[in-house]
């Protein structure tokens, strides 16, 4: 998933059913920071901050005037980037609060996590030291390839800029990673290196064929010659030392500190395995009752195949194509959560250097303005033999819920909301269990309000997907505090989970580089227990009467999604309006 870092925090004021201003009609909020409140002027010099040492960020958010930088991945700059933070956190809390608003204080403590989570990959994984992953995702030049916020020639010359900083980053990336790596951060490594390599003299120079300033396009040539070299170098280097098959794991003490410095969630290690179990049988349960009448008598194993062999006619692509306007006209019809804007987002094969994951979306920054969303979606690895090609293109059931997660009600519904929130802060920062524990619930949830009417094979499409992140969740404990392995975690997702072997072997080794991947079945468990306690609490009278189970489910969404993406424990101590944040699930 490649989804902007965009968070939102707004008043602690709980949105009633009438008498507020209908979110379709409000515009998408100013990006000035007003500095009259002691909170604004705090807000406005920690951006000040916060975007020059990291870039690349900033860039991805729309500010271009940082275009072509990369971060100082030095020792000294490790430091900056540490003491930053530190800085940030330190000024939030010596802020009296009496000169903060409620919405204010709920801001800052917002802020407070998402500084205290970057510190723990920052320090106490020591991700820049020990993990590859660390890097890809800020060497992505995609926004200066796909994202039409200027004229390609501008663009070009933004791209020669990064592309000439290039190999300094890679000389402080192959100074500061530790060798030897475990054989999944090896093989990603070598995959986003080496494909930023092909990617530099391929698909970029492609992009700019248009651009007919001929001694632009020499100083491109020579810039992405240069970075491709570089790219390469690393990927040979992070390769020479052969690789370990052990040494990925946080350890317990550091995992159980991720989950409450990154998310607020601070519960012991079995118990959220208990947890993570429960949903697993809960799916699998679900699944054999689904698979009796879609295919009865076939092994669990048959029927999923049966719903996979229903192959998008035409592809993957061109089939979500197809699928998104029918899953908005239900959201509509439905009247489940509110649809902001007029905004769509583009379905588009997703670039050879980044095809970790099967699909994605990329949503432009918050200071970008009219740029469309592209949803991605990857082919298989030509490296694959043609009966794992096949089975790794979706079924167009499970396709259904992969373009559901990624925009409609997913992610880019996420952001429609979040980009008509009030606070700066908050549009720049999205925690990743709110935006994929969202995503993930949204899946369940439009089965849930009648999605193809009870069809059983788009439950198992549902299914699939839902059984895909509990060993997700599963995975990421075991990898991290139990002695899983790479192999044991594929075993899982193939036998419990019913995954096609090449969805297996990308997903046990991302576990292995993103233990947060849990993040995705923890949220949306999180959320419907939310959702389950807040309507009660809200529209009990109602679930009685015509709305039936969904009763309250339109204003539970508008106003969860008001909040952009905050820890979850923080919005139901919002929401639920009690002492203290805390995880309930």
């Amino acid at each position: 998933m490649k989804i902007r870092n965009l968070m939102l925090a707004v008043s602690l004021a709980a949105l009633t059913v009438t008498g507020c201003k209908k979110i379709e009609d409000q515009p998408v909020a100013s990006m000035d920071v007003d500095q009259s409140s002691v909170w604004g002027s705090y807000l406005s010099t920690f951006l000040d901050g916060y975007f020059p040492v990291n870039p690349t960020f900033a860039v991805y958010q729309g500010k271009h005037e940082f275009d072509g930088q990369l971060p100082d991945w030095s020792a000294d700059g490790l430091k900056k980037m540490v003491d930053m933070r530190k800085k940030a956190i330190a000024d939030a809390r010596a802020i009296d609060a009496a000169d903060l608003s409620e919405a204010e204080q709920f801001e800052r403590d917002y802020l407070i996590n998402v500084m205290e989570g970057e510190l723990f990959w920052l320090e106490t994984a020591d991700s820049p030291h020990k993990n590859p992953a660390y890097y890809i995702g800020a060497l992505d030049p995609n926004v200066y390839i796909a994202r039409p916020y200027a004229d390609a020639e501008t663009r070009m010359k933004a791209f020669i800029k990064y592309a000439k900083n290039v190999p300094a980053a890679a000389a402080q990336i192959k100074a500061n990673l530790q060798l030897p790596l475990p054989e999944s951060f090896l093989k990603y490594g070598q995959a986003g290196f080496g494909g930023f390599a092909d990617y530099f003299t391929g698909d970029a120079k492609a992009a700019f064929a248009e651009v007919k300033d001929t001694e632009l396009q020499q100083q491109f040539d020579v810039a992405a010659a240069a970075a491709a070299a570089a790219m390469k170098d690393l990927a040979g280097h992070i390769g020479s030392v052969p690789a370990t098959k052990d040494g990925y794991a946080l350890g317990a003490d550091k995992f159980a500190a991720m989950i409450s410095k990154t998310e607020g969630v601070n519960i012991s290690l079995d118990e959220l395995e208990a947890i993570g179990r429960a949903d697993l049988k809960r799916n699998q349960t679900a699944l054999t009752e689904a698979c009796g009448a879609f295919a009865p008598g076939a092994s669990i194993m048959d029927c999923m195949a049966k719903m996979g062999s229903d192959k998008p006619k035409d592809g993957p692509v061109e089939e979500a194509r197809l699928q998104l306007p029918g899953l908005r006209a239900f959201l509509i019809e439905k009247d489940i959560v509110t649809i902001p804007g007029t905004e769509e987002a583009q379905v588009e094969e997703s670039p050879p250097y980044n095809r970790q994951n099967s699909a994605y979306i990329d949503i432009p920054g918050p200071y970008e303005k009219g740029l469309p969303s592209v949803y991605y979606i990857s082919p298989p690895d030509p490296s694959w033999d043609e009966a794992k090609r096949q089975a790794y293109i979706p079924g167009t059931k499970d396709l259904l819920f992969t373009s559901v997660h990624e925009v409609w009600p997913g992610h880019f519904l996420n952001f429609l909301h979040s980009n008509r929130a009030k606070s700066i802060f908050g549009k720049l920062f999205v925690g990743y269990a709110f935006a994929e524990g969202w995503a993930h619930y949204s899946e369940e949830m439009m089965w849930e309000a009648g999605l193809n009417e009870g069809d059983n094979e788009t439950h198992i499409g549902q299914l699939s997907n839902a059984l895909l992140r509990d060993c997700r969740f599963l995975s990421a404990i075991g990898l991290h505090s139990q002695d899983m392995s790479v192999a044991d975690s594929k075993k899982m997702f193939l036998e419990q989970c019913y995954q096609d072997e090449g969805n297996a072997d990308q997903q046990a080794a991302r576990g292995t580089y993103d233990p947060a991947y849990l993040n995705y079945t923890m949220g949306k468990l999180m959320i419907r227990k939310l959702r389950e306690d807040w309507t009660n609490a809200n529209f009990a009278g109602q679930k009685a009467e015509k709305n039936g189970a969904t009763a309250g489910w339109k204003e539970f969404h508008d106003e969860f999604l008001s909040y952009g993406g905050p820890p979850i424990p923080m919005v139901r101590k919002a929401m639920m309006k009690e002492a203290e944040a805390k995880a309930v699930f």
